[in-house]
């Protein structure tokens, strides 16, 4: 991490030493500085956050002029909304639930203020539900996760509410299994340990850590699928069908699950030109082309796939482009 800043640094530092000597001033451009809260770092929002900042910035080769977009490591969707909420960041990713809640006072954030001026950038790619398990603990479906020892992420995690939904689905509460309320990488460096049977884990794949994980220990993904996954579909419109591909992780076979979508989240306050010329950026053929070969959900942050899944309201400035581009009537 600290080298991709130090590198980062360097690159800013060189550009506007070149802006100097071609006689402009920082006045002059305009700088602007757009955070992206992400998640940890081995996660997927961390990665593709960092391709999508040298993307937009000034450094980049379509990048915004005068913008300075750094990618900032984060406990999640909830803390990325908090941050944006109370000014500690400009923009943040967040899965497409949470977002939903947040902006509508629902669901994580029933009886707690309203986001009301959260708004859409765009959303970037699925964001997978994988229940990751132990390949000795016996568990072949979400039911035979009872008695078992279960990691359901933190409290105040999107991942622990859409764990407690799926539990629900086939019949289960936290009751019925030995909970733990691990981050994803100490959940893994349990179940490598024997000391965790399964752990729930929300994000594109594939996954540094899982991908880890699965070389070095025998694991399995649980199916969520069949009648219960169809009725949860049914009544939480923000999720849908995804397969995890066969050898996605060492000696996983094809997995049948489901999915929320990551999202890029700011505030109305926001300004509508700098956020216009942000994803006027970002969907860019040269950005586009650097996310395509800077990771594997970066083939995935195309501009059909922008305006699926808005259970909040865009930005004006990124409904703007998609207006213009014919994205969104």
């Amino acid at each position: 991490m600290s080298i991709l800043i130090s590198r980062r640094a360097f690159a800013i530092g060189t550009a506007a030493a070149g802006l100097a000597a071609a006689g402009f001033s920082p006045a002059r451009a305009q700088q602007a500085f757009f955070r992206i809260g992400t998640g940890g770092t081995s996660g997927t929002y961390y990665p593709v956050g960092g391709l999508i900042a040298n993307a937009i910035s000034a450094t980049g080769s379509a990048g915004v002029e005068g913008l300075v977009s750094t990618a900032v490591s984060s406990n999640g969707s909830v803390a990325n909304i908090n941050a944006i909420h109370s000014g500690a960041s400009e923009s943040g990713f967040t899965q497409s639930d949470v977002a939903y809640w947040a902006q509508t006072g629902t669901g994580l954030y029933e009886g707690k203020d309203k986001v009301e001026d959260l708004r859409l950038i765009a959303t970037l790619y699925p964001e997978t539900i994988h229940l990751v398990a132990r390949a000795d603990a016996g568990i072949k479906t979400v039911a035979d996760l009872k008695g078992k020892r279960v990691s359901l992420d933190e409290p105040g995690s999107g991942t622990i509410v859409d764990a407690r939904l799926v539990l629900s689905a086939y019949g289960l509460t936290e009751k019925d299994v030995e909970p733990e309320y691990l981050k994803p990488g100490p959940a893994g460096e349990r179940l490598r340990d024997g000391a965790l049977d399964a752990y729930f884990f929300v994000g594109g794949y594939p996954t540094g850590a899982i991908v880890e994980l699965s070389s070095t220990n025998d694991i399995t993904l649980v199916p969520i699928s069949g009648p219960e996954a169809d009725k949860l579909l049914s009544e939480q419109k923000f999720f849908s069908t995804d397969t995890v591909p066969d050898g996605t992780y060492k000696n996983v076979g094809e997995t049948k699950t489901i999915s929320v979508a990551a999202q890029w989240v700011t505030s109305a306050k926001q300004s509508e030109e700098l956020v216009y010329n942000i994803v006027k950026s970002l969907y860019s053929d040269e950005s586009q082309k650097a996310l395509q070969a800077g990771h594997a959900k970066g083939k995935l942050i195309t501009l059909k796939n922008a305006v699926t899944s808005a259970g909040i309201p865009f930005h004006p400035g990124a409904e703007k482009f998609y207006k213009e581009v014919g994205a969104l009537k």
